[in-house]
Formats: C-alpha cells, sequence, structure tokens
C-alpha cells in the first residue's frame, strides 16, 4: 500500500522532463492548469493572466461571497479520493455555502497550496475534477494563485455569486413554529469515509451498490444549487444552512442564531439506506447519521405561511426529496424525539 506521500507521482518522464511540482516551476505550472479552463463567460472583463479578475456585477443584485479550503490529512486522504475527486469537491462544498444563502454561484477562485513531491499529472487531475463540477453548477474559473507547501496539499476556493434583494436565506431568521425540513438524505457521506478506512476496502473488494453510493457522495458530494435558489427566490424558506458538519449541527447553529430550540423526530430523519444498514452494524444509526459530516444537503426552516411556496419549491427541484424533520421551538432546548422520549441531540463534527 503507498503512502499518501506516493499517491499519484509519476515516475521520473524521459529526457529529464518534469513529472513534480519541484521540477516545473510557478510559471510552467500556472500555464499548465491555465490551458485547461475553458474561456470565460461575458460577463468577465478581465480572467486569468492579470493580477486580479474584473467581473460585470448582476444588474440589481447583491454580491455574495465564500470561501472554503480543503487540507491534506483533514478535510481529504488520498488513499480515498482520487486528484479528480478532491478538485471537484472544492468548487461543490463553496457552491454548496452560495446555495444555502438562496443565492446562485457565478465565478471562483483557485489557490493552490502544492507540495513538492507531488505529481504534475496529479494537477491536471485535479483542475478536471474541479472543472467538471464548475461546469454542472455553471461556475467560471477566473483566477487564483499557486504556492509551494512545506507540508499538505492544500486546495482553496473562493466563489462569488449573486442574489436578489429580500431574497438572502440566513442562519438567524427562523421563528418558534417553523417547521424543519432537509433535502436528500443524510449519513451516506459518513458511512463511504468508514468504509473506505477499513481492511476490506484497503485490499481492494468493491462495495455493495448501496454502500458504493455512499463512497461516492464522500468523494464527490451534490450541492444543491437549484433547491437553495429556488427556496431563495419564492422565499419558501426563513432560515437555511447547508450540512458540512452533519445535521445535528446545522440544527444547533440555526437554533441558535435564530434564539430558539428545536425538536427533530427520530423516526423522521431520511437516513440513507446504506448508511442506516452500515452503522446497524456497529451501533445506533439515527446518532451516527446525525453526528456525521460531508453530507451537503440544506437545512432550512419554513413558517406556516410558507407552505404554499414550498410545494412549488420542491417542484422546482426536479425530484429531490425534501423530508419534514421536526420543528423550531420556543423552549431553548435542542433535543431528538425518539420512540416518545426526549435526548439531546448529537453536537456533529467538531473542527477543534
Amino acid at each position: 500500500m503507498n503512502s499518501p506521500a506516493d499517491v499519484g507521482r509519476d515516475k521520473p518522464g524521459p529526457y529529464g522532463s518534469p513529472t513534480l511540482v519541484a521540477d516545473a516551476g510557478e510559471r510552467a505550472i500556472v500555464d499548465r492548469i491555465r490551458a485547461r479552463i475553458p474561456a470565460a463567460p461575458a460577463e468577465v472583463l478581465v480572467g486569468i493572466g492579470d493580477d486580479a479578475a474584473v467581473v460585470r456585477p448582476d444588474r440589481g443584485a447583491l454580491q455574495v461571497f465564500t470561501t472554503d479550503a480543503l487540507v491534506e490529512g483533514i478535510h481529504f486522504d488520498r488513499r480515498y479520493s482520487s486528484p479528480a475527486d478532491i478538485g471537484y469537491k472544492a468548487i461543490a462544498v463553496n457552491v454548496s455555502d452560495v446555495a444555502a444563502m438562496g443565492a446562485t454561484p457565478r465565478v471562483a477562485l483557485l489557490s493552490l497550496m502544492l507540495p513538492d513531491l507531488l505529481a504534475l499529472s496529479a494537477i491536471d487531475s485535479l483542475v478536471d475534477g474541479l472543472l467538471e463540477m464548475a461546469a454542472e453548477a455553471r461556475v467560471a474559473v477566473v483566477g487564483g494563485n499557486i504556492t509551494r507547501s512545506p507540508g499538505p496539499l492544500v486546495v482553496d476556493v473562493s466563489i462569488a455569486g449573486s442574489v436578489r434583494p429580500r431574497k438572502i436565506l440566513r442562519r438567524s431568521a427562523g421563528s418558534p413554529g417553523d417547521a424543519l425540513y432537509v433535502s436528500g438524505t443524510i449519513g451516506a457521506a459518513a458511512a463511504g469515509l468508514a468504509w473506505l478506512q477499513t481492511d476490506e476496502a484497503r485490499t481492494g473488494d468493491a462495495p455493495d451498490a448501496a454502500m458504493d453510493a455512499c463512497v461516492r457522495r464522500y468523494q464527490r458530494p451534490e450541492p444543491r444549487t437549484r433547491l437553495g435558489a429556488v427556496l431563495g427566490r419564492t422565499r419558501a424558506a426563513a432560515a437555511c444552512i447547508d450540512l458540512s458538519d452533519g445535521l445535528a449541527d446545522g440544527v444547533s447553529r440555526i437554533a441558535a442564531e435564530s434564539r430558539t430550540g428545536a425538536a427533530i423526530l427520530a423516526d423522521a430523519l431520511p437516513i440513507h439506506p446504506g448508511a442506516r444498514d452500515w452503522f446497524s452494524r456497529s451501533g445506533d444509526p439515527v446518532t451516527a447519521s446525525l453526528e456525521g459530516g460531508d453530507d451537503y444537503e440544506l437545512l432550512f426552516s419554513v413558517p406556516k405561511r410558507s407552505r404554499g411556496q414550498l410545494r412549488g419549491a420542491i417542484r422546482e427541484a426536479r425530484g429531490l426529496a425534501v423530508t419534514r424533520i421536526g420543528e423550531l421551538t420556543s423552549d431553548p432546548a435542542v433535543r431528538l424525539v425518539r420512540d416518545g422520549r426526549e435526548e439531546p441531540l448529537p453536537r456533529g463534527f467538531v473542527h477543534f
């Protein structure tokens, strides 16, 4: 088994041609990346090649900015994710943040902190995966930076989006009595990562279909871009957050920012079938799915007056499941209701 540092390295090229970051130099790497990026859309007045990009804003819209860095050893392991998966995820997690604000992503900046021994072919694959997700989200990559890293590979993406005034979704806009909904399913990414860390996965055995879907969810999350934009445009939702650190974390954050409590119904949770099966083997699938991160679903609150708008938003989401899982409460406690009994909601993923 290769160590993480060896994964993606090339053998020396013929006639001494550079194959590693240390051999290529900054300008050659920038040119290599630039050659893979498609032409910018008309709203990009100045793209890659100058000190900064210049983009024409949408008329009458507000600008939305987010940034997220993926650090090797913290957010990904090259034993479990290919360079293309890492690039794809780097865009996806930022698109998810923009979607949670009810906004539409538009342009992205890419910064790479590269170890000397990283293969140039790995950079090619990383950029290919990044551009695949960018194309799906209709995001133009308009610039960035590269620098040397003395340690891990770091992929840092910033995205700018746009949203109309009064269409912004915020974590703090919930009220007691709002119903809480979550898109898609939860727990799959955490189960997929757990399986990748097993001896079974390391020996090259293939997962069954349900677990394979969990692995793919971990490696290539699906940001709910359309749903977020529709929830904002129709004002179907009040508060919203994306689930990077787990559903339990998302519920707690909305409740804290909205100054409410929350009651979550264990029986209503849309746990992915593969995750439920996996976590049932060694413990409680409800707790594990609430705590697991990397779902990148949307959690949002809906006031009673907006239930009609929500039905329209769900129709526009093109088949994406949306499940009611509880409500915000005037009681400040954040709790899980299971088998008629209340218990504290788990904490979710904690970075520090």
